[in-house]
């Protein structure tokens, strides 16, 4: 079974900053990547950043210097630090797990809109 939640979205202001959290705590498998993904309205699905079960990570050119992605293995949960803000960031944003054989699992996405 696998069940995560995604939380730390909201309206924030140019600059600002945001937490997005996905905690997948209760799920049953064994997680090796994981990755955040946005979608604005009107656009594909981009991915954001990622991070490997090998320690690797990798940003978008978009947000690198911005955003930083970091998992806590003990809580199964993946974080994404989105400084400096701004309104092209707005999106809702989607945590996506892989597990050891690289079956993927999307999270259910929250909403991120930076606007003045």
């Amino acid at each position: 079974q696998v069940h995560f939640v995604e939380s730390g979205g909201g309206l924030v202001q140019p600059g600002e900053s945001l937490t997005l959290s996905c905690d997948a705590s209760r799920t049953q498998i064994n997680i090796y990547g994981m990755e955040w993904y946005r979608q604005a309205p009107g656009t594909k699905r981009e991915l954001v950043a990622y991070t490997t079960g090998g320690g690797k990570t990798d940003y978008a050119a978009s947000v690198r210097g911005r955003f930083t992605i970091s998992r806590d293995n003990a809580k199964n949960t993946v974080y994404l630090q989105m400084n400096n803000l701004k309104p092209e960031d707005t999106a809702v944003y989607y945590c996506y797990l892989t597990d050891v054989n690289l079956v993927g699992y999307w999270g259910q996405g929250t909403q991120v809109t930076v606007s003045s």
